[in-house]
């Protein structure tokens, strides 16, 4: 567990690919669906929830005494495009770098994938992410695929 007289930095992170269905990815996962739900009142994820055969990659992001920190992964959309799925800090890990370093290992995986670019869908309550997706250039774009017209989204790009 991550304390207060240790807050990980980005040279104490282990950022690798595990399994979307393991166990710490689940928990992540559990754990970043309970902030959303908090923030929308209910589960507003429009389109196909991601899946571990629709992921083509999953990260899980470690301390130096592996406490799992974060996660996120990569699935293929359209012509090859990657959308950043499932990427979660857990909030005592928030401002260390993590949010970061994840990003930093999805755009590496979206390369060796071949994908020209990056996209996501994010929500309206959730202003940390847009502003931290803004600061690593990321532009805003219309809403695409099952995310259009939904009016608690927000989708972004960045081409690679």
């Amino acid at each position: 567990m991550t304390t207060p007289e240790h807050t990980p930095t980005t040279d104490d992170i282990d950022i690798e690919v595990e399994h979307f269905d393991s166990p710490d990815a689940q928990r992540l996962r559990a754990a970043q669906r309970v902030e959303i739900d908090r923030a929308y009142g209910q589960d507003t994820e429009p389109g196909e929830k991601p899946t571990a055969e629709s992921i083509a990659v999953f990260f899980v992001a470690r301390d130096a005494s592996g406490t799992p920190l974060g996660c996120g992964g990569l699935r293929i959309v359209q012509d090859g495009i990657t959308e950043i799925k499932r990427m979660y800090v857990r909030p005592e890990s928030r401002g260390a770098g993590v949010s970061t370093a994840l990003l930093r290992r999805l755009e590496e995986a979206a390369l060796d994938l071949g994908s020209p670019a990056l996209v996501l869908e994010t929500g309206t309550e959730q202003k940390r992410s847009i502003g931290f997706y803004e600061r690593e250039g990321f532009t805003r774009i219309a809403n695409f695929g099952p995310y259009a017209g939904v009016p608690t989204s927000v989708c972004y790009s960045k081409v690679l």
